[in-house]
């Protein structure tokens, strides 16, 4: 058998979704046709590219050395039906390409983007590697892109590409069950969560690494596990199993509580990127200003949110960076 296209799609499926079952349902498939499709699979390259465990499928060494290389192949292909049913489409027809990590704040903002701009087509691309979404810009396969990046950890712009801040500092909440110790709490410290199991998303672009070094600064050192499924992670949580990092904007999960972490030692910037000779300024304004709106309205909607601004004394609009351009 030759490996094309789709069967990449199957390998990605797999690793992101963190299990064969998952994987099989949002690729409309049967969980045995999938199985036996993995199996053919693996004996193509000639080796497991999975391992199962008890939180679910797992890559093997090979099986990340083939996925760092068949992630770039869908992208790349991805990329070339886009261009092509763009021109399909007719040189009338704007389009506009949009990347973003996972932020609850993207269906608001795509909300406003066509309400603004209904003649536009426009698409999302989500991926949770702000560093692959930049790639991604600078390559031209988007045209801007939504972005956090971890505080100590600076992300590094490729050439040809330009930021705004949207928040200069957002704290990283932690979820954890309602029936921790500490979920009664209003605010937690590191301190009170120096005996749990920590979880992290190991595709996440240094969340571990930043995570670590809140424990350092704090003189902790407690266990730190990297799940991928985020409906595995959220499972845990609930059941007293770990705690995780969460955005401020997110709704608790069922059995679960989000409280704000003393200090916020945990924070990312959040950033619009582009490429100016792909974005005009008034477009750029645009999708800024909905952007902006969004994001302001999933904060007052958010009462764990609102809760934490009070207890700071900052309005909501002071979570915001200013509305012009860095200088």
């Amino acid at each position: 058998m030759e490996l094309d296209v789709r069967h990449l799609r199957v390998l990605c499926a797999i690793a992101d979704t963190g299990s064969v079952r998952k994987a099989a349902r949002r690729l409309g498939m049967t969980q045995p046709s999938l199985t036996t499709q993995l199996h053919r699979i693996e004996r193509t390259v000639g080796g497991r590219l999975f391992t199962r465990e008890r939180t679910g499928s797992r890559p093997t060494a090979l099986g990340h050395s083939v996925l760092s290389r068949a992630r770039p192949v869908i992208t790349e292909m991805d990329a070339l039906v886009a261009a092509a049913r763009a021109e399909a489409a007719g040189p009338g027809r704007r389009r506009l390409r949009i990347g973003s990590v996972g932020s609850r704040a993207v269906p608001a903002w795509l909300r406003r983007i066509h309400d603004r701009l209904p003649e536009t087509d426009t698409t999302i691309h989500i991926d949770i590697s702000a560093i692959a979404l930049l790639h991604l810009v600078a390559a031209e396969q988007l045209d801007t892109a939504f972005v956090h990046e971890s505080e100590g950890f600076p992300l590094h712009l490729p050439a040809g590409t330009e930021q705004r801040v949207l928040v200069t500092r957002e704290p990283q909440f932690v979820a954890l069950a309602e029936t921790h110790p500490a979920a009664g709490r209003p605010v937690v410290t590191l301190a009170d969560l120096a005996h749990d199991t920590w979880m992290v998303d190991p595709t996440a672009d240094h969340e571990y690494a930043a995570l670590r070094r809140a424990f350092a600064g704090a003189g902790l050192d407690p266990r730190v596990v990297q799940v991928r499924d985020n409906a595995t992670a959220a499972e845990l949580v609930a059941a007293g199993e770990a705690v995780r990092p969460c955005q401020p904007t997110s709704p608790p999960g069922p059995g679960t509580v989000l409280r704000p972490v003393h200090g916020d030692p945990l924070a990312v910037r959040l950033l619009l990127t582009w490429r100016p000779d792909t974005v005009d300024p008034p477009t750029l304004d645009g999708l800024w200003s909905d952007l902006r709106h969004a994001y302001l309205g999933l904060a007052a909607a958010n009462p764990a949110y609102r809760a934490w601004l009070h207890r700071l004394g900052r309005p909501l609009h002071t979570l915001l960076a200013p509305t012009g351009p860095p200088p």
